[in-house]
């Protein structure tokens, strides 16, 4: 996964970030992986990029866990897909990777401090 801007090179992201906003992106309901990368390019506002080559390796990774399982389906553009699910086991990852998350989050903001303009 990487983060883009027109105007910004590509910066490498944590390790995890991408099963976490895989976890998150699932809690909503069942999705194809395309669906997936899309639902993460559009809430992030085309900042984060997800390419093929990072989430099939992500997803099976999530499925071998039992954090979310798998079922063939139909598209909705009429192709067979891959639908992911969120399972028990995803939720409870899920809400201890966002607190995490959000912990770190708030220790790298105290650290850097406020905005410069």
């Amino acid at each position: 996964m990487s983060t883009r801007k027109a105007d910004q090179p590509r910066v490498a992201l944590l390790q995890g970030t991408l099963d976490l906003l895989i976890l998150r992106t699932l809690l909503f309901g069942p999705q194809h992986g395309q669906g997936i990368a899309r639902v993460i390019e559009q809430q992030s506002d085309k900042t984060l990029l997800v390419d093929h080559g990072s989430l099939y390796p992500a997803l099976q990774r999530l499925e071998d866990r039992r954090w979310i399982r798998a079922e063939w389906g139909t598209s909705d553009n009429n192709r067979k897909a891959r639908f992911y699910e969120l399972t028990a086991k995803g939720r409870k990852q899920l809400a201890a990777e966002a607190h995490e998350w959000r912990l770190m989050a708030a220790a790298i903001a105290r650290i850097l401090g406020p905005e410069e303009a």
